[in-house]
């Protein structure tokens, strides 16, 4: 209704016309707020109240067949399989009425004819995530998909709309980083991984240009790069590799999981998009939006990628991992996460200075990655016992291994999580590969050490306390090894 109707209405129902000004105030300005939404498809400057977030999605959800009145009057009849049935009424709650998924059986991003509403919200809200992460992120890439997977899946899929357009290339280049999601995708997707091995410079752990170049034939489809890791390991010169993969033909795929929100990270992704090529860049939502683990976003500056990638997706998809992120990023609006970024940069400038103290205090240092600024890592060779005489080098790593963890166990025993403790001498087997060293993407890496991360929505007070208990977990380590 318009605003003098409804001040005419309500003058009919005895409502005083200065108590309607004021009343309709809000409301004129939410539903300029949802007009801005539609016109401009930006990220709002300033957060949106709960209550008008609600008020939105359930006018969006009303424009969705299923969410009709079940009388007699109804005006949809429903008779396919499908028609967005709903039993319980906490599930429709849970969902604001939105029932129908995301996409169609051609193409994820597809409108469904039933469901204009949920498919304007998929719409709203990739625009706004690829505003976030132009004007926030810094990162300047064109195009974008949004999946309701995780990273590992979504780069499976990247990497199978890949495969369809090149069947004769059956090989992936992977850059060694110890994390096993990675390598999955690689599987999942029907195709060869070939491990590239790092090198080492300092503490820190780096890519092996050479190695990689080495490995280039005709039978390489892409190559997968990393951008976010656990230290020591540091993100991969993707500029560089960027630039083999354009003078050798191959697709170019970088695993930015966590690093839109690390400006250093996004500048360097730019740069390796000017001078070489990057086919596809994929990031997790939960981690750099601080939502529910289960989506992702691909970026690329070619279309027809990011149409490519929709096209391979098998049927339709929830489109609960999306309505999560439109919810947030209206919730955050422009200010709201730039303000996240620059507590992270804040927590950052004192975090290693303040880990590397406590590490001292014990005899330990912190490991120097400074092309790593989100995950840092400090020795732990310290809490190992001595190694005798008449012990081989293998034998006495393979003896302190597990006590080495142990601190990990502590650690979580006494509510600390997210810490990474990795000994020397780690070893696993992945699809065939024998990974030596693992948990520091690095074949003999010469330091059992332990990770923390200064990641986005960090509070100071956590880290004040973690510190503490730090400190004191590994006092009492040190105390029972003296025991023993």
């Amino acid at each position: 209704m318009e605003e003098a109707t409804l001040q005419s209405a309500m003058a009919a129902l005895g409502i005083p016309k200065t108590h309607t000004t004021v009343g309709l105030a809000n409301l004129v300005a939410a539903h300029k707020e949802y007009r801005s939404l539609f016109v401009n498809r930006r990220l709002p400057e300033d957060g949106w109240s709960d209550i008008q977030i609600q008020h939105f999605l359930f006018i969006l959800s009303t424009l969705d067949t299923n969410n009709k009145r079940l009388t007699s009057s109804s005006r949809w009849c429903g008779v396919g399989e499908r028609e967005g049935r709903l039993y319980s009424s906490l599930v429709a709650n849970r969902h604001f009425g939105f029932a129908h998924g995301m996409g169609r059986s051609g193409d994820i991003m597809e409108p469904q004819p039933k469901a204009v509403g949920s498919s304007v919200l998929v719409q709203l809200t990739l625009f706004m995530a690829m505003d976030a992460i132009r004007r926030c992120s810094g990162l300047n890439v064109k195009y974008g998909i949004l999946l309701p997977l995780c990273t590992g899946m979504s780069m499976s899929l990247v990497l199978s709309s890949l495969r369809e357009a090149n069947p004769d290339r059956s090989m992936v280049l992977w850059c060694r980083i110890d994390q096993k999601s990675c390598f999955k995708a690689i599987s999942s997707a029907g195709l060869t991984c070939v491990v590239i091995p790092t090198t080492l410079e300092g503490d820190e752990v780096v890519t092996n240009l050479a190695a990689l170049e080495e490995a280039m034939s005709d039978q390489v489809l892409a190559v997968i790069t990393t951008t976010s890791c656990f230290a020591p390991r540091v993100r991969d010169k993707v500029d560089h590799v960027a630039k083999l993969c354009q003078t050798h033909n191959v697709h170019h795929i970088i695993n930015n999981a966590y690093g839109l929100q690390c400006a250093s990270t996004s500048k360097l992704i730019n740069r390796a998009c000017v001078v070489g090529r990057v086919d596809a860049i994929v990031c997790s939502t939960d981690k750099n939006f601080m939502v529910p683990v289960g989506g992702a976003i691909v970026l690329s500056p070619q279309e027809n990628i990011i149409q490519n990638i929709g096209k391979v997706y098998a049927g339709r998809a929830s489109s609960s991992p999306i309505l999560d992120l439109f919810i947030t990023l209206l919730s955050m609006g422009m200010k709201g996460y730039q303000k996240l970024l620059q507590d992270r940069q804040q927590a950052l400038e004192s975090f290693a200075q303040r880990l590397s103290a406590v590490a001292e205090k014990h005899g330990e240092r912190l490991l120097q990655c400074p092309s790593n600024t989100i995950s840092f890592g400090i020795t732990l060779d310290s809490l190992a016992r001595p190694r005798n005489e008449s012990e081989d080098e293998i034998s006495y790593l393979e003896s302190i291994r597990k006590p080495i963890s142990a601190l990990g166990a502590m650690l979580f025993s006494r509510c600390v999580s997210g810490t990474r403790v990795i000994p020397r001498l780690e070893q696993k087997t992945l699809g065939g590969h024998v990974l030596a060293g693992f948990g520091s993407s690095h074949e003999a890496y010469p330091h059992a050490y332990m990770t923390a991360a200064c990641a986005i929505g960090v509070h100071p007070s956590e880290v004040d306390e973690f510190l503490v208990r730090l400190d004191k977990t590994i006092h009492e380590f040190k105390k029972k090894q003296q025991k023993r």
